[in-house]
Formats: structure tokens, C-alpha cells, sequence
């Protein structure tokens, strides 16, 4: 069976699939020794399949899924599409036509992963998706097996480059969001519509991902609470910086005795952190575990070969499982069913930056509205300005997202208060 080649269909000839289509092709040789066989792509299914591409024959185009699934020869579906439909459809009826799949898809993972890994395992199938979170950086497997023995209790990650990106010009050249925004848009970091990725939609996918394979229990995507990037300043980013610390757009989930928690928003972290230098549109996870202690992952998380990379690999575990009869062996991880904590039940530490009267017993008038609160200070810049408003920073103690936002309320509606202009969590 190893001289036999092991055929597979890609669905779609996007900017990744057009990267698994050469990065296939550059590995050609190699794989009967690497995968234990030839793999040969058969169909690739397009929109057009009369419109050339350039590289690509011509005779492996097809706009018709039947072609794929009726295919008895096809054993490895490869999915690269994107959205949910028709993407959901055809996993599904792959799997049900006893087919293996390989997808990039965070959206649907992100949603429909459970009910879909439980597919696979009835129909004994592989389900491999390494590439729907961080690009080329390998973590859904390490998850999987090489931490298995441990109880994961924390990860936490720059899991988008856009944002990352966005963060780091702020950063480095004293940019303004809108303009770093502008260069990343310039330089292809950021789509047309970045919603996505500025909002934190895209980063809360792929912690929704990370949380259920770690934790054994089933996270989905409306279980995030999400926060962008769009009303950070470069103000912020200094202050931060005159207090020891860089602001990043993290996803955390962390596994607490309540619960789970599971959310995507701005952080001030501190500047020897790990995390703190990882710049541009690298990725990076962090994960801690009882046996390991603390890990990190870091490489590129998107772009053609990058994520490429992750698809082939996922090819190639799934054709070595093919030739040893074994596929399907790993499957939903999920046998846990633990709460979702509410983003309200979160503790955290706080960064507020207020406008505020420039005058005396402002500051006094502050920290008491804090303290009634039960919310207790850790450090205080205060920025004074020749005109009737002054800046007063702020960096709370630990404290119930509920008691903080009870505080802002009253702040908010004070006449010394003139308005509260950034609130950011502190890890």
C-alpha cells in the first residue's frame, strides 16, 4: 500500500489553498518516505473551474462537488474555504461518506466543532484542524498529546497578527490606531473590512478552540466576551510604558475552580513578560500546566505558507493513519461539561485613564468613589495640564469586574469626571 498514492481533494484555491497546492508540489519527493506514500491531489474544487490559474492544472479544477464526494479514490478531503456554508455541509457529508478532513476553519471549528468531531469519531475519520488557530505554529496537537498528561489550568496568547501588528507601530513609532491601522491595511496585515480582527471576533474563534481541547469541556465562540483594539490610544501605550508595561490584545482562558473563563480583550502586561516582545504580526501562545509548569509557542499565525505548513502537516498525520488503519484514534477531547463563568465573575486588575477638573481633591474624590467600590489602588500617575482638565491614571488592585464596573457608573455621572477615556485590564 505505500506505492499506492493517497489521493486528496482541496476545497478551495484561495491564498491558502494555493500555498498547500505548492507547498504539496515542493515536498513531492519527499513524501513517500515522510507520509509513508505518494499524496496526490486529484480535485480542487473552485468557483470557476474554466478560469486559469497560473501554475496549477488545469485538469484538477472542478466547481462540482460530486465529482469529490462520489470519488471512491479520494481519501483525504482538505478544507480551505472558509465560513460556515458550504463549508459546514460538505465536512459533514465527507465525513459521512466515510472521507477523512483536514480544514483551516476556525469559524466553524469554533461553532460546529463539537458536533463535527463527533461525526468523525462515528464514522472512525480523522478530523484534523491545527490550522484553524496561530498559523504555522503548532498547538492543537501539543494540546492534544504531548500535554495530555498534564491539567492545563491557563493559556493565554497573541493569537492575530493584525492587531498585533496594529499594537506594535502604536507602540514603536507613537502611531495613532487609525494610522497604524492604515499600514497595516497598506501592507496586507489587514483585510478590507477588518471587523474581524480589530473587534476581536477572530482572536475569541480561536480561544473558543484552545479552551475546549485543554479543558475537555465544550467552549464555543458565543462564550467569549470579546473587546477590540479600536479605542486604544497612543497615550495609553505610553503610560503603560512609564509604568513597566506594554499593552498586547491577548485571548486568555483560563480553568478555575468556578469555572471557565474565556475571553478576548486588551491587556497591560508586564514588559519582562514573554509576551511582551512579541511584535509585529508574529503569534504566540502561553500555556501552563501542573506538569510542565509554563510553555510558549511562537511563529508566524498567518499567510500562505505559514499556514500551509500546519495543513500539510495535518495531510501528512492523517495519511500515515491511513496506511496503519488507525484513523479517527484521536478524537473530541470534550468529556467534561464545566460552566462558563460570566464575564461579571472575572477578576482582574485595571487600568482607567480619566479626564478630570485640574484642581484640588479631584484625586481624593476618585479613590473614594473607588474604594466604596471595594476597589483599592495600586499605582497612580497623574498628568497635570495648564488648562482646566488634567489626566488622572490609574491601576487598580484585583477586583470583581462587577465592582469595577459599579464605580465607573458613578464616576461617570460626577461633574469632576469629565469623561472616562480608557479602561483596560491589567494581567
Amino acid at each position: 500500500m505505500a506505492n499506492k498514492p493517497i489521493k486528496i481533494a482541496l476545497l478551495g484555491l484561495g491564498t491558502v489553498g494555493t500555498g498547500v497546492y505548492k507547498l504539496l508540489s515542493m515536498r513531492a519527493d519527499d513524501m513517500p518516505q515522510i507520509a509513508g506514500a505518494p499524496i496526490e491531489i486529484s480535485h480542487i474544487l473552485v468557483r470557476n473551474a474554466s478560469k486559469p490559474r497560473s501554475g496549477v492544472e488545469t485538469a484538477l479544477l472542478t466547481d462540482n462537488w460530486n465529482d469529490i464526494i462520489s470519488d471512491p479514490e479520494v481519501s483525504i478531503v482538505v478544507e480551505l474555504m472558509g465560513g460556515i456554508e458550504p463549508a459546514h455541509t460538505y465536512i459533514k457529508e465527507a465525513l459521512q461518506a466515510n472521507k477523512n478532513v483536514v480544514t483551516a476553519n476556525k469559524d466553524l471549528i469554533a461553532v460546529h466543532g463539537g458536533e463535527l468531531l463527533d461525526l468523525a469519531e462515528e464514522h472512525h475519520c480523522d478530523l484534523q484542524f491545527e490550522a484553524s488557530v496561530a498559523g504555522a505554529i503548532p498547538i492543537i496537537h501539543p494540546l492534544k498529546q504531548s500535554l495530555a498528561g498534564n491539567r492545563i489550568t491557563e493559556i493565554m496568547g497573541i493569537v492575530n497578527g493584525t492587531t498585533n501588528y496594529i499594537l506594535t507601530r502604536m507602540t514603536e513609532d507613537g502611531m495613532e490606531f487609525s494610522e497604524a491601522l492604515a499600514k497595516a491595511t497598506e501592507l496586507g496585515y489587514a483585510e478590507a473590512d477588518p471587523t474581524a480582527d480589530i473587534e476581536g471576533y477572530d482572536a475569541g474563534r480561536k480561544v473558543a478552540i484552545m479552551a475546549s481541547i485543554a479543558f475537555h469541556s465544550r467552549v464555543t465562540f458565543d462564550d467569549v466576551f470579546t473587546e477590540g483594539i479600536t479605542n486604544i490610544q497612543a497615550r495609553d501605550i505610553r503610560y503603560a510604558k512609564e509604568m513597566g508595561k506594554a499593552v498586547k490584545l491577548l485571548g486568555v482562558a483560563c480553568n478555575t475552580d468556578e469555572g471557565i473563563e474565556v475571553r478576548v480583550h486588551p491587556m497591560l502586561i508586564p514588559s519582562s513578560h514573554p509576551l511582551a516582545t512579541v511584535n509585529n504580526a508574529f503569534n504566540a501562545v502561553f500555556v501552563h500546566g501542573d506538569a510542565l509548569d509554563d510553555a510558549m509557542f511562537m511563529g508566524r499565525g498567518a499567510g500562505e505558507l505559514p499556514t500551509a505548513s500546519a495543513v500539510t502537516g495535518d495531510i501528512i498525520d492523517t495519511a500515515r493513519n491511513i496506511l496503519m488503519h488507525c484513523t479517527g484514534r484521536i478524537g473530541c477531547t470534550c468529556y467534561k461539561k464545566l460552566p462558563i463563568k460570566k464575564m461579571e465573575d472575572i477578576k482582574s486588575k485595571y487600568y482607567l485613564r480619566l479626564e478630570v477638573e485640574n484642581r484640588m481633591g479631584v484625586l481624593a474624590g476618585v479613590t473614594g468613589v473607588l474604594g466604596n467600590n471595594g476597589v483599592s489602588i495600586s499605582q497612580v500617575l497623574q498628568k497635570a495640564s495648564d488648562t482646566d482638565s488634567a489626566e488622572l491614571v490609574v491601576i487598580t488592585d484585583t477586583v470583581r469586574e462587577r465592582h469595577i464596573r459599579d464605580a465607573l457608573t458613578i464616576l461617570s455621572n460626577m461633574s469632576m469626571v469629565h469623561k472616562i477615556a480608557s479602561v483596560i485590564r491589567v494581567y
